[in-house]
């Protein structure tokens, strides 16, 4: 179909993994199935926490993390409403699959001392709201049925974010597409596009190399421990 179908993971900075680790899964009940020293990137930890057999929450724990200063409208929202840097998480949104089961992870929260809102109900999903570590914003959700769009997309929102008809019908039903016979090759580097922030120097040899090259290079596919 040549699009992303979910989420294969979202990955969190953090300084202390462990008490990101603790929290996710006794708080929240999410079992840990990866933790080992970061693939391409020294010194840094990885932890990968299972929602289900395609996705996750990661983290990651680098030595510089704990040096950067939180600040709450900045680097975090605070809360699920307020503002914050563009680019960065404002909140994490888990899924349940019921209203029974949106009420026992209240009360499982809050069995660990930890304030918790809700429900809300959205009307096309109920939710919770609470705080994880390092000032986390978190939510729990559930709905009954998808969104409908004919419902939900607000006109007079479309009119103020400027989007036009055509583009509206553009964003609700994207267009196919069938990927070429052979790869495309490497742009050249745009700095008005989005990219990755590399030193300039190893940022152009990156983009130099093959698909082929980069994956032969920087692939690790042995896990940690043997099995």
């Amino acid at each position: 179909m040549n699009r992303a179908n979910g989420v294969h993971h979202l990955a969190i900075t953090t300084a202390d993994i462990k008490e990101q680790i603790a929290f996710f899964s006794q708080v929240l009940g999410m079992e840990l199935v990866a933790l080992y020293w970061m693939h391409g990137v020294k010194g840094a930890l990885h932890g990968f926490l299972r929602l289900n057999d395609r996705s996750a929450v990661a983290f990651v724990q680098t030595p510089d993390i704990g040096k950067i200063e939180r600040r709450i409208g900045q680097t975090h929202a605070g809360n699920p409403g307020l503002p914050c840097a563009g680019g960065a998480m404002q909140h994490l949104a888990l899924r349940v699959d019921s209203d029974e089961e949106l009420l026992a992870m209240r009360d499982r929260v809050r069995s660990h001392g930890i304030n918790i809102f809700g429900p809300m109900d959205h009307g096309f999903c109920k939710s919770i709201y609470f705080a994880g570590p390092e000032d986390l914003s978190l939510e729990i959700s559930t709905s009954h049925e998808a969104i409908d769009p004919n419902a939900w997309i607000d006109p007079e929102v479309v009119e103020l974010c400027a989007i036009s008809a055509d583009e509206l019908a553009a964003y609700k039903s994207p267009a196919a597409y069938e990927a070429p016979n052979a790869p495309l090759p490497q742009p050249e580097a745009d700095p008005a596009k989005p990219h990755m922030h590399y030193p300039a120097a190893i940022y152009d040899k990156l983009i130099a190399m093959s698909d082929g090259d980069y994956e032969a290079k920087f692939s690790e596919t042995e896990p940690p421990v043997a099995v």
